[in-house]
């Protein structure tokens, strides 16, 4: 008999497993791959972009934007900081708040296993889990191929269905329904996004170029960003789209400004007499083939002075506000999370406890809260870890 099983050897799953090892529970992880850590391991180019130090709320989406406040509160960057800095690893902020490791994501692995390993707790990998079903003397019962464990406590610290070559699976979901729970619908988030055969025909030429850009979601969930945006043969992605993909909802246009921080109308009137084609100014700002290839697809280009106020106030408009209303997303197999999962309404913030069934816990990205890219979705993982691994 366990007090705490806890399903999923991921991020979540093992800093869940460690704050309740702490507390001298009696915990066992269960996980179906062969290693713990896969996400880890490949996260941030491999060296894991393992928080941020501008982590809040408003990095984070959810149907009730404010059910994370509390986990978030409670774990902060600075906490998680000083254990990797306990460890002596070394680290570096790349950008915009953004920690990575200065050496290999398996830094952070090997501190979470020796944590694991100082809390008593024991991992147990190749373990696939077939049911769970409430035991006859309470708590639960969990049947795997090594045999069946019962336990007081229940910890759900599956993923999403995001990059399933690392074996992303739906088993956290198809769970919380069979306990009666609520789902958020799941998505892709942080993906790229496809584009309409017509428009890749025109922008293919361009895969590989990479520029600044401010893009803006239309719709419901309007949000912005400023970030590079990479053309690639199947349509747009780099830091901004990943981003905005969270946000985007299918059918609505993405506003994307390609001279953010640039009066773009002055210039092009501080132009207008120098004799120089429109293609060409654009170069001095924008890569030149994109440049080019803009003009070919919107205004054309000819000599500034060819053109007359209006036009220059419409060319202006469209390199700051040109919209684009994208085929799709690359799906799960490009995905670097899943957004929706289990109901915040059905689980206390507190505790990651789900109300109608006591000692049953979600936590990680099987819920739904997404962190925006940079770090947020693994202080996610510690936050909402750290608050069921008080409890379980």
């Amino acid at each position: 008999m366990w007090d705490v099983i806890i399903i999923g050897a991921g991020a979540a799953g093992l800093f869940c497993a460690i704050e309740a090892g702490k507390r001298g529970r009696r915990v066992v992880v269960l996980e179906h791959a062969e290693r713990v850590g896969k996400k880890i391991g490949i996260s941030g180019g491999g060296r894991c972009n393992f928080t941020n130090v501008h982590t809040g709320p408003e990095n984070f989406i959810s149907a009730n934007p404010h059910f994370c406040k509390s986990a978030l509160a409670r774990y902060t960057p600075a906490d998680f900081i000083a254990l990797v800095e306990k460890h002596g690893i070394s680290y570096h902020e790349k950008k915009l708040g953004q920690l990575f490791c200065d050496g290999s994501a398996q830094q952070i692995i090997d501190m979470l296993l020796q944590e694991c390993d100082a809390a008593g707790v024991e991992i147990r990998c190749g373990s696939v889990v077939s049911t769970v079903a409430g035991a006859a003397t309470g708590g639960f019962k969990v049947s795997t191929n090594f045999g069946s464990f019962n336990s007081a406590s229940l910890v759900i610290a599956s993923g999403g269905l995001s990059i399933a070559p690392l074996g992303a699976t739906d088993f956290g979901y198809r769970l919380a329904r069979q306990f009666g729970l609520r789902i958020e619908e799941p998505r892709p988030g942080l993906v790229p996004l496809t584009l309409t055969a017509q428009l890749l025909i025109e922008l293919s030429q361009l895969s590989g170029i990479s520029l600044d850009v401010l893009v803006r979601s239309d719709g419901r969930n309007s949000k912005e960003f400023r970030e590079n945006l990479l053309v690639t043969h199947r349509g747009l992605s780099g830091p901004a789209i990943l981003q905005i993909s969270t946000y985007w909802q299918p059918g609505t246009a993405i506003t994307i400004n390609l001279l953010p921080g640039h009066d773009v109308f002055e210039i092009l009137l501080q132009n207008q007499n120098t004799g120089i084609e429109l293609g060409n100014l654009l170069s001095t700002y924008l890569p030149r083939r994109f440049a080019h290839a803009w003009c070919n697809l919107y205004t054309g280009s000819k000599p500034l002075r060819q053109y007359d106020r209006r036009e220059l106030q419409e060319i202006a408009d469209k390199l700051t506000q040109m919209q684009i209303t994208p085929a799709g997303t690359e799906g799960y197999r490009k995905a670097e999370v899943t957004a929706g999962g289990v109901a915040t309404a059905e689980l206390s913030s507190q505790t990651m406890e789900a109300s109608s069934v006591p000692g049953l816990f979600f936590i990680g990205e099987v819920v739904d809260v997404t962190g925006q890219l940079g770090g947020y979705n693994f202080h996610w993982a510690w936050a909402s870890g750290y608050a069921a691994g008080q409890v379980a």
